[in-house]
């Protein structure tokens, strides 16, 4: 039987322990919390630090904003070190849905009323930047690759397609380095393609498994949608590519050369093709790069590859993603990829193997169908596909050349 001293001694000790119990639970939740919020706040501060500096060298001129890229403004020096880096992509393609409405606030300008039919209807959708995907194949990028062939083309060109796949496009291994191919598509323009042409384009896919296809319309003045799609994809995709090769349907080119080129290259940030410096913009409306002054209104465009075909390495395409993600998207694919990388302060590099307007000006000229002369080159421009398969088989017979132009 307890007595009365004995049940109070009990009580004090047990309101000892939980008195200590308390404070211990008290200092270990003000020590996780400390330490919770040590990495909390870390993200946060870094984003806006990160946020001051781009507001400051877009202050300084030397990270153009989207609302000024328009205006006229000092080329910086090829030689400064670039401010972009590569731009952190989705580990899969994340635009699952089309939610695109115009973008009216043009129509209240003075000078959106005289611009011709299609620039009105880039502007007023130009803020749609990205489209689902109908047709994807991440496996293309698995493993290491040398060299990524990437060409543009349309659902109605199966013709063009086929030829490259039986030409230069065709998927190979060499020396252990090995070469893939894709081909980029949007949507049919025209509403008798969309049925019976897509069908043929998903069966074409099926059998070959080279395509890829985004939900917007193919159009000249998206072409540039079709740059900044892909670019999004090899950001996403494409980790292990060393160089990609990016052309039109309808040249011809040698991934021999190129390879040898390549294995003699020591050149950082490259990017090489048949490059225009000081190009003018066209004003004469019948031509069809035809720019009004009110889109662009500078002397000259930066320097820019004929996209035609030209090469640039892995790296440099995945930071380029990133710089074209700070510019308003323009109708000229070739010269958008000129100004994303006038934003990363790197000059593109001229070569004599790129002919992207033909061998000589005069297209009547025999030379535009000398095989000697294809044989040293890298890309010609342009060659329709029962020419394309000649001038292979004549470059890749038992060709006797009195000497190979020394271009590589």
């Amino acid at each position: 039987m307890l007595t009365t001293r004995d049940r109070w001694k009990i009580y004090k000790t047990a309101c000892l322990m939980f008195f200590v119990a308390v404070i211990t639970l008290t200092v270990l939740q003000r020590g996780s919390t400390y330490s919770g919020a040590q990495f909390r706040e870390d993200s946060p501060s870094k984003q806006e630090s990160l946020s001051e500096g781009v507001h400051h060298m877009q202050k300084k001129g030397l990270l153009p904003g989207t609302e000024g890229f328009w205006k006229a403004s000092k080329q910086a020096s090829a030689t400064e070190k670039p401010r972009v880096t590569a731009s952190r992509a989705p580990r899969t393609w994340d635009v699952t849905t089309t939610n695109c409405t115009a973008n009216f606030n043009f129509t209240q300008m003075e000078w959106f009323g005289g611009l011709e039919s299609n620039f009105k209807q880039f502007l007023l959708y130009r803020h749609c930047r990205y489209f689902p995907m109908t047709i994807n194949h991440p496996e293309k990028c698995k493993g290491e690759i040398h060299l990524l062939i990437v060409v543009k083309s349309i659902i109605t060109q199966y013709d063009r397609r086929e030829v490259i796949r039986k030409t230069w496009g065709r998927e190979k291994e060499a020396n252990g380095k090995r070469i893939k191919t894709l081909f980029l598509l949007g949507a049919p323009s025209k509403e008798e393609e969309k049925a019976n042409h897509q069908k043929l384009l998903e069966y074409e896919d099926y059998k070959y498994g080279d395509i890829l296809q985004w939900d917007f319309m193919d159009s000249f003045f998206n072409l540039t949608l079709k740059e900044v799609h892909f670019l999004k994809w090899f950001s996403t995709y494409c980790e292990n590519v060393h160089y990609i090769f990016k052309g039109d349907d309808d040249v011809f080119v040698s991934i021999e050369n190129i390879v040898e080129f390549l294995d003699g290259s020591k050149i950082r940030n490259l990017f090489v093709g048949d490059v225009l410096y000081k190009a003018k913009p066209i004003r004469k409306k019948e031509n069809k790069y035809y720019v009004p002054q009110a889109l662009y209104n500078k002397t000259h465009y930066p320097p820019y590859a004929g996209g035609g075909g030209f090469l640039m390495d892995g790296p440099l395409a995945r930071r380029l993603f990133g710089a074209c993600e700070t510019l308003d998207l323009y109708p000229i694919d070739d010269v958008f990829l000129g100004m994303c990388l006038e934003v990363l302060r790197v000059t593109p590099v001229k070569h004599n193997a790129f002919k992207t307007f033909g061998l000589v000006k005069n297209k009547s000229s025999k030379l535009n169908r000398e095989p000697c002369f294809f044989k040293s080159m890298i890309v010609v421009h342009k060659l329709l596909p029962p020419d394309l398969m000649r001038m292979w088989k004549l470059v890749n017979s038992n060709l006797v050349c009195s000497r190979k132009v020394n271009i590589l």
